[in-house]
């Protein structure tokens, strides 16, 4: 039934593409009408460019998936913003090395300056604002955002996840700031640059920000996520870009690989964002400027992912190859990453790689590096309020049923599990509890993948209560 079921599938000069069947298998739990699905587009040497699509564009209107269909990219926008930032580079109207105060006097004045290139390379330390949202309790999706809530918060954070080009954290914070700065210095829309300046000479007449959220898109495919055995809408309802927000087509994504390759527009900027970043001590990061530089499979990849709300997406180049792949999707389940290298392998005869097996530790030998868990002998002293001002939120600390337990207005509660002395974790991130010099609990401290050591300072203490 579900190859049969109203799938579009658009494939030129098919007998130059290898193994179509085996090709179209790799997305097969996206093959129904009655799911959302992925569109997927490849450039490979002695092939023609093959695209196809699968699942449902719009499911409450019937609406099918086609390889023109326009999806969010997530974070492979991150290379677009980039590039628009490197073309004001290249034109001597910015400097990599320019401190971004220059541009954002609302910001804090920190140990060391953060310059634009830290922005663009993930090594400024500059907390994921979206992630520092969550602790508070207002993830993404569940509240509109804006550019310029988007600089309030990171003007209150009064210290940095690391002293700037000292170690690497993905944060979507610095693209966010490159999309203003773009705006600030060339007093008009990223939007209006980008067009003018990437899209249209790349012939990318599919391709837009997402800064309006209310705009009309023609063939935008809409998100889904599963929800009680079923699928719901899981929508980016915010005007935040620049970190992702790009609507765009496989197609659209090819012909910037293309360019990526040739170097026919902007060749200065194309061949910069693909050189490896390194720290301040020499070591490499991995990252380019807004592009993984990674290996796959013994060969040199460049590559991005990408999700925003229930969108997934991955665009990549395999350079020694010629080969290159988009893929996006509508549907959150969707694993680009997977989808993109099992194509990958088809068309580049690739084995598939081999399952890793866990290694066994057997209690009581040298192997076995487990350590008996750590458990507190006085939860009371604990409890109390922990309230951050960067975060703009707060923490009621209280022990119940010989447990700790941490609640977060309106209706939130965290079970805190001990790990090491004065250390927990939680579902909000990792908890250690800071003391004086006297010992006594003064702070608690928040730690997360993009949010380091996020202080909350103890208000009050002793017998509170949950409100």
């Amino acid at each position: 039934m579900a190859l049969a079921v109203a799938l579009y599938l658009t494939v030129v000069c098919a007998a130059q593409t290898p193994g179509k069947e085996e090709l179209s298998s790799v997305f097969a739990g996206f093959q129904r009408s009655d799911t959302p699905g992925c569109a997927v587009g490849v450039d490979s040497p002695g092939t023609d460019t093959w695209s196809a699509a699968w699942g449902m564009a719009d499911l409450e209107h019937g609406v099918p998936n086609t390889p023109s269909t326009v999806f969010e990219a997530g974070s492979v926008s991150k290379q677009f913003t980039a590039a628009a930032a490197l073309l004001l580079v290249e034109r001597g109207q910015i400097s990599l090395e320019d401190d971004i105060r220059k541009y954002f006097p609302e910001l804090p004045v920190y140990e060391k300056p953060i310059t634009v290139r830290e922005l663009m390379n993930h090594t400024s330390g500059l907390r994921d604002w979206g992630e520092i949202e969550a602790v508070a309790g207002w993830p993404r999706t569940t509240r509109e955002y804006t550019h310029a809530y988007v600089l309030e918060i990171l003007s209150r954070q009064r210290a940095l996840n690391y002293t700037p080009g000292t170690a690497w954290s993905y944060t979507n914070s610095g693209y966010n700031l490159l999309a203003m700065l773009i705006e600030r210095v060339t007093k008009s829309s990223l939007q209006a640059f980008s067009r003018k300046e990437l899209f249209e000479p790349l012939g990318m007449k599919d391709t837009q920000w997402r800064d309006n959220f209310r705009k009309i898109v023609p063939n935008r495919a809409i998100a889904y996520e599963t929800h009680d055995g079923g699928w719901e809408q899981m929508m980016p309802f915010e005007d935040v870009y620049g970190n992702g927000g790009l609507l765009t087509t496989v197609d659209d994504l090819l012909k910037w690989n293309r360019n990526m390759t040739t170097g026919a527009v902007h060749p200065w900027v194309f061949q910069t964002m693909q050189v490896e970043s390194t720290l301040s001590d020499g070591k490499h990061t991995g990252y380019g400027l807004g592009l993984f530089l990674q290996d796959f499979q013994g060969l040199s990849e460049v590559n991005h992912s990408g999700a925003t709300a229930g969108y997934r997406a991955w665009l990549g180049r395999i350079p020694a190859k010629g080969f290159s792949i988009a893929v996006l999707c509508n549907a959150s389940s969707a694993d680009t990453t997977d989808l993109a290298h099992r194509v990958a392998r088809i068309y580049l005869h690739l084995p598939a790689p081999t399952p890793r097996v866990a290694d066994k530790a057997v209690a009581g030998t040298a192997g076995d590096e487990r350590v008996p868990s750590w458990r507190p002998s006085n939860l009371h002293e604990f409890e109390g309020v922990y309230a951050s001002s960067e975060a703009d939120t707060a923490f009621t600390v209280v022990a119940e049923g010989g447990t700790l337990k941490m609640h977060r207005q309106p209706a939130a509660d965290f079970d805190l599990t001990p790990t090491k002395a004065d250390a927990f974790d939680a579902t909000v991130g990792h908890i250690r509890f800071v003391r004086d010099g006297a010992g006594t609990i003064v702070a608690l401290s928040l730690n997360g993948p993009r949010v380091w050591d996020l202080r909350f300072q103890r208000e009050q203490s002793g017998q509170v209560r949950k409100p």
